[in-house]
């Protein structure tokens, strides 16, 4: 593989000589390779380092694969998940193909296939996104939940202004139908119904008012143009 130091992986497997052995392999290609050897810990480093991708193995100790994934997909459509398992059984075949997977392979894994595997977890990662109708996912556990046009932190609101509110529900909505740029035009025509230095002046200052409130580069600035999520 082409070394693609922009995305991270978890690694998680509980067998030690097989963790090790897969994650000096997948150093070879990404910068950022994490490893955990039960669901818990996974869970935890999941949180943390927010990976691109994660390799699972089912059978784990404390929370096995398939819970730790439910756990993930509650509120992450996202991040790429490959499966491990020693079981070609219905049940298990049916309870992972409701969590989004990439790829679903059957220990002993050989390099190639799972080659293959991250292959099109990296094309999905660069071609698609997946955005939830309920919720948009921020950094640091903050998400705006579109039913309700707020801002939480874990499930703790963010006090913001109805305008500064009526301001991010545009961002967020054009962010969520993959209009990546929203223009200070679109934007003081919705709010203020004009576009002049005022009201410039004012979409700046509220603009200042609402980065305090979120995680770092939430929303960005193109120059000139306006503004977007991420």
């Amino acid at each position: 593989m082409e070394n693609e130091n922009n995305y991270s992986i978890l690694f998680i497997e509980d067998d030690i000589d097989i963790r090790q052995n897969y994650t000096n392999v997948l150093k070879k290609s990404f910068s950022n390779v994490y490893e955990a050897g039960n669901g818990l810990e996974a869970y935890e480093l999941y949180l943390e380092k927010k990976p691109d991708i994660m390799i699972i193995d089912v059978d784990l100790p404390h929370m096995n694969g398939l819970d730790f994934l439910k756990k993930v997909r509650k509120n992450d459509l996202n991040t790429k998940a490959i499966l491990l398992t020693s079981y070609s059984d219905k049940k298990t075949l049916l309870d992972a193909s409701t969590l989004k997977l990439t790829d679903y392979l059957i220990k002993p894994v050989r390099r190639q296939d799972l080659k293959e595997s991250l292959n099109n977890a990296i094309d999905e990662l660069k071609n698609y996104k997946v955005i939830s109708m309920r919720r948009f996912e921020l950094n640091d556990n903050y998400y705006w939940s579109f039913l309700e046009n707020e801002v939480y932190y874990v499930n703790k609101q963010i006090n913001f202004t109805s305008k500064e509110k009526d301001l991010l529900a545009l961002l967020f909505e054009n962010a969520g139908n993959g209009k990546a740029l929203t223009s200070y035009e679109e934007i003081l025509y919705s709010l203020w119904d004009d576009y002049n230095e005022y009201t410039l002046s004012s979409l700046k200052t509220m603009m200042t008012n609402i980065r305090k409130k979120l995680p770092k580069n939430t929303i960005r600035n193109e120059y000139g143009i306006g503004y977007k999520i991420g």
